[in-house]
């Protein structure tokens, strides 16, 4: 049984005769199967589709938006963040201090551009749990619980990104609420899990500094140009309001408002432009830095300006336990551009009470350093930065103790930063979603904001 809408009754009185398929517009069944179902995106298709039938009425307005930098493997606090200039040397690095924009806080060396920012930025100096494995501990910093172990991998517990996404959804139509850049972290943490898959990231899946950046779920199939593409766009929309199979062979699932929808999301301007990186202007660019961070910061600010919640930039590897200094030479530098970049960025474009930027990992590293020059997991006191969103500028909360070993004053959670960056989001701290077994599950448990930030 096919089914059509009222308006098309009303504009034309009648139909002609079914069998033959056709339509006032002259629109034929074999037009519609030579739309092939390749192209129509399927998956893309459902990933809309899920996403609409999961919209809540009674979702919270807000004009706010997240940007993390997920430095996975656990950057160091003591190279960084949180210097100890005073230490012995097998506890305070090979890095020196530096002065910065916010009197009495100082950085490490190697962030010479976000030290001229600090007074735009925050640090928390004083989070802690209590695991030093890389899963549960990515685990807990992502979700706000603990759960998976070396037996058991599985994500538990619905990622910060995916919260989000579910709770406030896009600030603007066909835009995914939730990105990774370049994709998702390896153990799978930054998903939906019993939320739904209407929540998972939509993963950009390649390096926004590669000369040939495209993304790969927003490409045209191979033998389409956009002028056949616009064709069958217009055939699409005048379909947009079936909803079951048009084809009893099974080789078509029915065309309707979300095979639209992808269309537009892969043909569209607006959408394809976003991810477009390289309209920015090239002195732009080169501010943030011609590496995979920089030009994953700038496609995250593209990303936010046109409507997306929640942009997650995965930054590669701090899981230094040997030549730690070889490894933060490499890494630190475009960090500390990117991060700088994004803030002057933000600020300057009258962004950044808006939108959130948040650096973070799974834990610290030791305070001392091991016999081979490196550092190992340390999760009993490490550094987090926040900036944005009407966070405080030049702040400092907590403190390590004299050689960085623990919690010296304010210890922070992870649950307390998710409840922090929920608050400033508008998303409320009572909102419980149910798990696989129908169980209402916080999103914070017992976390609270930290009111020192604002």
């Amino acid at each position: 049984m096919l089914n059509f809408h009222p308006r098309w009754f009303a504009k034309s009185g009648s139909f002609a005769k079914l069998g033959s398929f056709a339509n006032p517009g002259g629109v034929t069944r074999r037009n519609l199967l030579q739309l092939g179902v390749p192209f129509l995106g399927l998956g893309l298709a459902d990933f809309l589709r899920r996403e609409s039938h999961a919209v809540e009425a009674a979702r919270p307005t807000s004009r706010k938006s997240l940007i993390v930098f997920w430095t996975d493997g656990g950057l160091s606090q003591q190279d960084t963040y949180d210097m100890k200039p005073d230490a012995p040397s097998e506890y305070r690095g090979a890095y020196e201090p530096i002065a910065t924009a916010a009197s009495g806080i100082a950085l490490g060396e190697r962030f010479p551009r976000q030290a001229k920012v600090m007074d735009r930025l925050a640090l928390v100096r004083s989070v802690h749990h209590e695991n030093g494995i890389h899963a549960p501990s990515a685990h807990w910093m992502q979700t706000g619980y603990f759960g998976p172990t070396l037996a058991r991998n599985a994500a538990q517990k619905p990622s910060l990104g995916s919260v989000v996404s579910r709770s406030l959804g896009s600030r603007q139509p066909l835009m995914p609420a939730y990105v990774t850049i370049p994709k998702s972290e390896a153990f799978g943490y930054q998903g939906a899990v019993y939320l739904g898959k209407a929540y998972n990231p939509f993963e950009v899946g390649a390096d926004p500094n590669a000369a040939d950046f495209k993304v790969p779920n927003l490409s045209l199939p191979g033998g389409l140009s956009l002028r056949s593409v616009e064709s069958r766009r217009a055939l699409l929309k005048t379909f947009d309001t079936f909803r079951r199979e048009i084809d009893r062979s099974g080789a078509m699932e029915g065309l309707d408002t979300f095979k639209s929808q992808a269309l537009e999301m892969v043909a569209g301007d607006r959408v394809r432009a976003a991810f477009d990186i390289g309209s920015e202007d090239p002195k732009l660019r080169d501010h943030y830095g011609r590496h995979r961070y920089g030009q994953s910061a700038l496609l995250a600010r593209r990303l936010i300006e046109a409507g997306a919640r929640c942009v997650n930039i995965n930054t590669g590897n701090w899981d230094h336990h040997n030549d730690i200094v070889k490894g933060l030479d490499e890494h630190l530098p475009p960090l500390d551009q990117a991060i700088a970049a994004l803030v002057e960025d933000l600020d300057g474009r009258g962004l950044l009470d808006d939108v959130v930027v948040y650096c973070v990992g799974e834990f610290g590293r030791t305070p001392r350093m091991n016999g081979h020059a490196g550092r190992d997991h340390w999760s009993d006191c490490f550094t987090v930065m926040l900036a944005g969103g009407g966070i405080r500028g030049g702040a400092a909360v907590g403190a390590s103790e004299k050689f960085g070993g623990g919690v010296r004053e304010r210890l922070v959670t992870p649950r307390d930063l998710l409840a922090t960056i929920y608050q400033i989001l508008g998303i409320p701290l009572e909102t419980h979603y149910e798990d696989s077994t129908g169980r209402p599950v916080s999103i914070v448990g017992e976390g609270r904001p930290i009111q020192e930030l604002f």
